[in-house]
C-alpha cells in the first residue's frame, strides 16, 4: 500500500511537471505573436505601383481636306511646297467688308470669318482690326518679290496670300506690321484667332520650321476644326501638324 502511494505521488509529480511545461511553452508562443506582429509592422511596404497613363488616340481626321488641292482650306504653302498650278486663282473671291488699307479680297469662306472676326474683337475688348494685305495674284507676287532681298515676301507660286486664305492684320488706328508684336489687338488675336478658324503662321520661334521670319500680323484661315485641333494640342505650324516639309528654299 505504501508502495502504491508512493507510485500515484510520483506520477502526479511528474504530471504537474508535464503540464506546467507545456503551458509554459504555450506562454512563450503567446508572448511572441505580439513581438513577431511588432516586427512585420515596421517592415516597410512596397508603394502601390500607378496605374498606366491611358493611351491617348488620335481621333482627328488629317485626311479630311487636301494638302495640295490649292482649293483646299488646308493647303500647305512654304518655300518648298509650292502651288500648282504656280499661277493658280481662287474661284470665289470676294472683297470682304472690313476697314482696310487696301481693298482686300479674300475666298467667301475666309471673308465671312474675317468678318466675324472684327467684330468679335470690337465688340468684346473694343479693338478695331484692319486689313493691310489679303490675296495676292501671281503676277502681284512677281512684282512685290524682285530679287528676293526682303525674307518676308514668299516667290511666286509659294505665298499663302495667293491661296485667297491670308490677311496681313493691324489696326484702324494705323498699327501695320512689325507693331502687331505688342499692341493689344496683336495678343487679343493670337488669343482668339482660333475661335473664327484662323492661325498665326509664321511663329517666332518656329522659323526654321516654315522658312520665314516671324510676322505678328499674317494670319492664314484653315477653319475652326483644324484651327481650335492646333490650339488645343499646342501645335502652332501646319509644317508640324500634317508633318511636311518646311524651311528656307535651298
Amino acid at each position: 500500500m505504501t508502495i502504491a502511494l508512493s507510485l500515484i505521488a510520483v506520477l502526479v509529480a511528474i504530471a504537474v511537471i508535464i503540464i506546467g511545461a507545456v503551458v509554459g511553452a504555450g506562454g512563450g508562443g503567446a508572448n511572441a505573436g505580439p513581438e513577431a506582429s511588432a516586427e512585420e509592422s515596421t517592415t516597410p511596404r512596397p508603394a502601390p505601383t500607378a496605374p498606366p497613363e491611358p493611351a491617348v488616340v488620335d481621333t482627328f481626321d488629317k485626311s479630311a481636306h487636301s494638302l495640295d488641292d490649292p482649293a483646299s482650306i488646308w493647303v500647305v504653302v512654304n518655300q518648298v511646297r509650292a502651288l500648282n498650278p504656280e499661277d493658280y486663282v481662287p474661284d470665289d473671291l470676294v472683297e470682304v467688308p472690313v476697314a482696310h488699307t487696301w481693298v482686300p479680297e479674300l475666298r467667301q469662306e475666309a471673308s465671312d470669318a474675317v468678318v466675324a472676326m472684327f467684330a468679335a474683337a470690337a465688340d468684346e475688348a473694343d479693338y478695331y482690326l484692319a486689313s493691310n494685305s489679303a490675296f495676292r495674284s501671281y503676277d502681284t507676287q512677281v512684282e512685290l518679290y524682285g530679287d528676293g532681298d526682303d525674307p518676308t515676301t514668299a516667290p511666286p507660286g509659294h505665298s499663302e496670300h495667293q491661296t485667297g486664305l491670308a490677311m496681313d492684320i493691324g489696326t484702324e488706328g494705323g498699327c501695320t506690321f512689325e507693331c502687331m508684336d505688342d499692341s493689344a489687338e496683336g495678343e487679343w488675336l493670337r488669343a482668339n484667332g482660333y475661335r473664327f478658324g484662323f492661325i498665326l503662321r509664321y511663329p517666332a520661334d518656329k522659323v526654321e520650321i516654315t522658312g520665314y521670319p516671324h510676322e505678328s500680323w499674317h494670319f492664314r484661315y484653315v477653319g475652326v476644326e483644324l484651327a481650335t485641333e492646333m490650339h488645343d494640342r499646342g501645335i502652332t505650324t501646319l509644317e508640324e501638324f500634317f508633318d511636311v516639309p518646311g524651311g528656307a528654299a535651298q
